[in-house]
């Protein structure tokens, strides 16, 4: 009985570990939803790394220009508009890497520039036990 009870462990334990990271990587896309319908760009921007790279119509680079870039782009609360993600498909590459795609939605008003929507791809690495943004390619 002991023994089949180690092996059920040893065999769930990659399982549970999968869950655990999924959670995780999860965790940081909902801090940054939170933080975005707060109007907090600079606590968004957290989940970035420094030497992070965000592509879009333009490539921009390091943590300090992606925030830059969301500011410009949505420089009021009202203009930032309420986030949500959805079809979020995690694929894990190794321990330190994996990649999110997903679609994201902005809800705003006409005078904010109207509803936008769009794709996206991400490629997390966990940093010193957090998981940060390393590429950003949205559109």
């Amino acid at each position: 009985m002991r023994f089949a009870v180690l092996f059920l462990a040893l065999a769930l334990a990659p399982t549970l570990v999968h869950a655990a990271e999924d959670t995780a990587i999860r965790a940081v896309l909902d801090k940054q939803v939170d933080d975005w319908n707060r109007g907090d760009i600079p606590a968004f921007v957290q989940s970035y790394s420094e030497n992070c790279a965000f592509v879009g119509k333009t490539i921009v680079e390091g943590r300090a220009g992606v925030e830059a870039r969301y500011r410009q782009n949505y420089p009021t609360p009202v203009a930032m508009g309420h986030l949500s993600f959805t079809d979020l498909k995690i694929k894990k590459i190794d321990d330190r890497v994996a990649v999110v795609t997903g679609a994201f939605h902005l809800q705003r008003s006409g005078e904010a520039g109207g509803d936008k929507s769009g794709i996206f791809s991400l490629v997390l690495e966990r940093q010193t036990g957090v998981w940060r943004i390393v590429l950003d390619h949205t559109s």
